[in-house]
């Protein structure tokens, strides 16, 4: 009873939660593309509000805020504390990205960070040199860095209003070449744009970020030594020197990412049942103490910053630094100014040609083995977005400009916004009328995709139900008593009964922490399967989620005309835990710890389950199959 009731409550909500611990890529950058919105409206309110009372503006961000005692204060401007105070965070949240990409995402394969480290560095050094070409001979040659950065939130914005018409391993790529980009424009920062370097300081900013680390390894929860630690960090490289921003990726990507494990799940269910028992406020903090456990510090962190950065920071720091007087004057000025044009030819056209050269050079010289997880086209737009250049691009600019250059760098820095805009338009329209077949190899490309699944389906072992042949494979590991994998299966049975050429995989996972009955179904489907009704028992089974007592699955057998007496004992001896023990042993291997969790094509879907998330799952691995030349046309699944 007590497990049926934390199941109904509390654990429900953790297998969701598990069962899309990987999502996290997809909240990120729908968080951020809806902050782009937010961010859009801040530079409007900066230029409406600089252009009505240009004094009043530059007072506020003028104001001085001192912290600490007589003899030992920090004073800076509002608009300094914005820059490098609050914008630390902002880079933090991006560290964090960085370390999961590495821990779980794409950079598992090593391939492609190699290959994100190249486009990364070639969408940077050719805007910087084209900058440099325009300038030449010029004073302000020194401000190349204002044409390097990819301003992430403007980008998957961008993004967002093409919709259908890229595929969604685009926003992977940006934000693989969106990490590189932000480390090399904080080290250009750090190395060109900070003042001498004081060595002691620099030196105990050194020891405190390695002080964090070892308290990373040593497995240290509590977030307040790290918390202090980076105070002090960021406070020895502003004594330093050096811009202390830098210490929001370093701590960032020191925090580990990994996928809730079952056995931390499973601690956290008997904390949970506990607390059920004898709901005290010890056992109540126990058990709270168990689920945050559960789940890895990169993502709990990532979910407390990531909407204060997104909606707070980052359009704070727009509305302080994109207020410009604009006149046609200055407008004029602006654009034949080698400052601005330096900026919007580096950025809108130098990103495409650095981000395409790059990568088909590392393609070139690795023969063939270094190549773009996503197709030229898509390459060729996301150079295009890359181009949409503000927040890191803004602070270079305030370190490197004073004055009416400034103003010409900030409008520079605008304009690269509507002109990335126009250009990813025109891309993404052109590859738009190609035909079917070269329209998914330009979007998608050949590369092997990266596999999630670690036990490949087995046709002669597996439960599958379709097309033996089938261009796409959805594997799910489900449990007969899990509620979400309910939800799921009416998604599950569209898909089957549409024209899709899909086949269907069950794996079992029970999870008999939070379902006592989930083991005992398990084997009566595998009771089934030895009078070759596994399908039908199957099928009784998700329909009568509330129903699986021994009696229940006697009854059931009873309905399908099965030998009961063999089902009986066929349960009796256990002859279908073994190979519901080998799924739960895969499911291991592929780091799965909830239910419903599905792979398409090897690699794991996250986010949403229902019929539509799983019909552009599906539509995209067979896009991808076509590209690869593997589709032979649509198909009826079996039954």
């Amino acid at each position: 009873m007590i497990g049926r009731v934390s199941s109904n409550e509390f654990f429900e909500a953790t297998e969701a939660r598990s069962s899309q611990s990987g999502a996290h890529w997809r909240t990120f950058a729908q968080t951020e593309t809806g902050s782009a919105v937010l961010l859009l409206a801040a530079v409007a309110a900066a230029l409406l509000w600089a252009n009505i009372d240009l004094h009043s503006y530059e007072a506020v961000w003028g104001a001085h805020f001192t912290i600490g005692l007589e003899s030992h204060h920090l004073s800076l401007d509002l608009h300094e504390w914005i820059n490098a105070g609050l914008m630390s965070l902002f880079f933090f949240v991006v560290g964090l990205e960085a370390r999961r990409e590495f821990d779980m995402g794409e950079l598992r394969d090593r391939r492609w960070v190699l290959l994100s480290a190249v486009a990364g560095l070639g969408s940077m050094i050719v805007p910087a040199a084209i900058y440099v070409a325009i300038n030449a001979g010029s004073h302000s040659v020194h401000g190349w860095g204002t044409a390097m950065s990819t301003d992430t939130a403007f980008a998957l914005g961008i993004l967002a209003v093409f919709g259908s018409r890229l595929p969604a391993s685009l926003r992977a790529f940006m934000l693989s070449i969106s990490v590189v980009d932000d480390l090399v424009a904080l080290l250009v920062i750090a190395v060109f744009y900070s003042g001498d370097i004081h060595l002691p300081a620099l030196l105990v900013a050194l020891g405190g970020l390695l002080a964090i680390a070892l308290l990373r390894l040593a497995g240290a929860r509590s977030g307040v030594y790290c918390a202090v630690l980076s105070v002090v960090v960021w406070v020895a490289l502003h004594e330093a020197g050096i811009d202390p921003v830098v210490t929001g990726l370093a701590v960032g990507a020191l925090v580990v990412a990994y996928p809730a494990p079952r056995g931390d799940l499973e601690r956290a269910s008997r904390l949970f049942r506990l607390f059920r028992e004898q709901p005290t406020a010890e056992l109540q903090r126990s058990a709270v103490q168990g689920l945050a456990a559960a789940i890895s510090p990169n993502e709990r962190l990532e979910q407390k910053f990531l909407p204060w950065v997104s909606f707070g920071i980052v359009p704070l720091f727009a509305l302080a630094n994109a207020g410009i007087e604009l006149s046609s004057t200055k407008l004029a000025d602006a654009f034949t100014s080698p400052i601005t044009l330096g900026i919007l030819c580096g950025c809108v056209a130098g990103k495409v040609i650095g981000t395409v050269g790059s990568m088909a050079a590392a393609r070139l010289l690795s023969g063939g083995r270094l190549r773009p997880n996503v197709g030229w086209g898509s390459v060729t737009v996301g150079g295009a977005i890359a181009g949409a250049v503000f927040t890191v691009s803004l602070l270079i600019a305030s370190l490197a400009f004073k004055g009416e250059e400034l103003d010409q760098a900030r409008i520079g820095i605008i304009a690269t916004l509507i002109g990335a805009f126009a250009v990813s338009w025109a891309v993404s329209g052109v590859i738009r009328f190609l035909p079917a077949g070269r329209r998914a190899r330009a979007l998608l490309g050949d590369a092997d995709p990266l596999t999630d699944l670690a036990v490949a389906v087995d046709a002669r072992h597996d439960r599958i139900r379709g097309p033996e042949q089938a261009a796409v494979t959805v594997v799910e590991y489900g449990d007969f008593e899990c509620p979400y994998c309910g939800q799921a299966e009416p998604a599950v049975r569209e898909l089957l009964g549409s024209d899709a050429d899909v086949r269907y995989v069950w794996r079992h996972l029970p999870l008999t922490d939070v379902h006592p009955n989930a083991q005992l179904a398990a084997e009566a489907s595998e009771a089934a399967a030895r009078q070759d009704r596994f399908w039908e028992m199957h099928d009784l089974l998700m329909e009568r989620q509330d129903a699986l007592s021994g009696d229940d699955l006697l009854r059931y057998a009873g309905e399908l005309g099965l030998d009961v007496e063999r089902f009986r004992r066929d349960l009796e001896l256990h002859r279908g835990a073994l190979r519901v023990a080998e799924d739960v042993d895969s499911a291991d291997l592929s780091g799965v710890s909830g239910t419903p969790t599905f792979f398409i094509n090897g690699r794991r879907h996250h986010g949403a389950y229902d019929t539509g998330a799983l019909k552009r799952a599906v539509e995209q691995a067979q896009q991808q199959a076509l590209a690869a030349g593997t589709v032979r046309g649509p198909k009826r699944a079996a039954p």
